[in-house]
């Protein structure tokens, strides 16, 4: 039997707009531990059914949405992988990343000292240099796409050479795409020794690695890549390259962030999560961050350990903004990304 429940306003309070950059410890992962892999178990309707409430049990108005969308912002990664991507189209990404709102926005709302930035820019490995020197001074990470991205079927040495590349150009974040077939054949061994051989050549630069889940064919091998990957030192597991037909899903969210709770419960370390592709609106992104509250709790609602991989969405975020301030919705060219 289904029960209704009334939509409510979050038991919470409202977050903080910007939230502080707490020390996370980064993980350094282990050795790999198949009977706990293989331990893994998903309910799919189960995970349907929980994600099927998300949008529902929760309504966020008001000044408590705008604090949320504020906080989106700030988890934002900021991405062009397009193949007409121009030196000019990244310069005016990172203008957008250094002001992602509209000032007069910013003032309205009683935040116009803050410093209100995005939380990455990630461009492919030949415009690293370009983001890297319009972000300078700023202090908002660039990310480069490697390993084959997006199909990953580049041979292994390559990968590792773009990785060393684009953290040798100054990349601080490296989103490295795993080897799919070694999921589908149940190769753990070849995929943990894979992302361990990626995050050693990524050095002190962060590595979020992204599974492709609309690629691995179960809920469940999503589950254990999340694992392994984890295992082999993943500080991000992200869900998609934002290249396939379907991208990230909040039902793939919960199996993932709940991988990422059982390896926090067992290991005391944490390891963020980024959903990629296919968030397009302001009311994705609260989706996603009323996700990761419920699953993960508070820690996880800081770019430190929570991106969200998307452009578009910027625009709609500002255009709900501008609602909350004006009582009306601001044409789109008020809100242009590039």
């Amino acid at each position: 039997m289904t029960t209704t429940r009334k939509r409510t306003e979050p038991d919470i309070t409202p977050i903080p707009t910007v939230a502080p950059q707490p020390h996370i410890e980064r993980n350094p992962g282990m050795a790999l531990d198949m009977d706990w892999v293989r331990q893994a178990r998903v309910n799919r309707s189960a995970v349907e059914r929980r994600a099927a409430t998300i949008s529902t049990r929760r309504t966020v108005k008001k000044e408590w949405q705008a604090a949320w969308l504020l906080r989106a912002i700030t988890c934002l990664d900021l991405t062009t992988l397009m193949g007409d991507d121009t030196p000019g189209n990244v310069l005016r990404l990172c203008a957008k990343a250094r002001r992602p709102v509209r000032q007069e926005l910013l003032d309205a709302m009683g935040i116009g000292a803050m410093n209100l930035q995005v939380g990455a820019v990630c461009v492919y490995h030949n415009l690293v240099l370009v983001a890297v020197e319009a972000l300078r001074g700023s202090g908002i990470p660039v990310a480069a796409v490697s390993t084959g991205f997006p199909a990953g079927q580049n041979p292994f040495e390559q990968k590792l050479q773009e990785i060393e590349a684009s953290v040798k150009a100054g990349a601080s974040e490296i989103d490295i795409v795993i080897s799919r077939a070694h999921v589908l054949t149940g190769n753990w061994q070849a995929l943990y020794d894979e992302v361990q051989a990626f995050r050693a050549a990524c050095g002190e630069a962060h590595m979020k690695t992204i599974l492709a889940t609309h690629e691995l064919a179960t809920l469940r091998n999503v589950h254990m890549a999340s694992l392994v990957c984890m295992m082999a030192g993943a500080d991000f597991i992200k869900t998609s390259t934002g290249k396939e037909p379907v991208n990230a899903t909040l039902p793939v969210g919960i199996v993932m962030t709940r991988a990422i709770r059982d390896y926090f419960e067992r290991t005391g370390y944490k390891v963020g999560f980024k959903p990629a592709g296919g968030i397009r609106t302001a009311k994705q992104s609260l989706d996603w961050l009323i996700l990761m509250k419920e699953e993960l709790g508070n820690d996880w609602l800081s770019n430190a350990l929570f991106r969200i991989g998307a452009s578009s969405v910027l625009s709609d975020i500002e255009r709900q903004l501008s609602y909350f301030v004006t009582g009306r919705y601001a044409a789109a060219y008020h809100n242009p990304m590039v």
